[in-house]
């Protein structure tokens, strides 16, 4: 059996910070004041602030695709290297990227262009643990509530 331990640690910065060089181990958990839980991982090519992107056990990130299968975090910063490192939204509310109308207290999914976020729930590309709390025309950034989000690439 695992032994348990927790650490209490105090991180320099906030949500926004976007590090250059490694500051933490990739997966490295922090909560805010609120109880949102972050992950710190990589960036990739073309993340902006709001950015939905799924993660691999390694700490890399791929924006959010018609396709994609893994765990589900939001971009809390412009991380768009992968030499870049950052805090990424996992539970609680944030701020999201959308690229279609979408109502309240509606399922979500991958809606057009890799990264955003809509009604597209279709084919396999619901994103589970996910649901928007605002009502949005068209592409804009709206909160968001997370609890631990992650696409399966099932259409059933």
């Amino acid at each position: 059996m695992a032994k348990l331990s927790n650490t209490t640690g105090i991180f320099s910065g906030d949500t926004a910070v976007i590090d250059t060089i490694q500051k933490h181990k990739f997966g490295t958990r922090a909560f805010d004041v609120d109880s949102n839980e972050y992950i710190y991982l990589t960036g990739c090519a073309t993340t902006v602030l709001g950015s939905w992107v799924t993660f691999d056990e390694a700490g890399l990130t791929t924006l959010l695709a018609g396709t994609s299968v893994g765990p589900v975090a939001v971009a809390m910063a412009i991380l768009d290297s992968t030499s870049e490192y950052g805090w990424y939204c996992i539970y609680g509310e944030c701020e999201a990227d959308f690229s279609a109308t979408v109502t309240d207290n509606t399922a979500i999914g991958y809606e057009t262009a890799a990264g955003h976020a809509g009604d597209g729930h279709a084919g396999g590309d619901q994103i589970y643990g996910a649901v928007i709390r605002d009502t949005v025309t068209g592409a804009t950034t709206a909160t968001a509530q997370l609890n631990y989000p992650f696409v399966d690439d099932n259409s059933n």
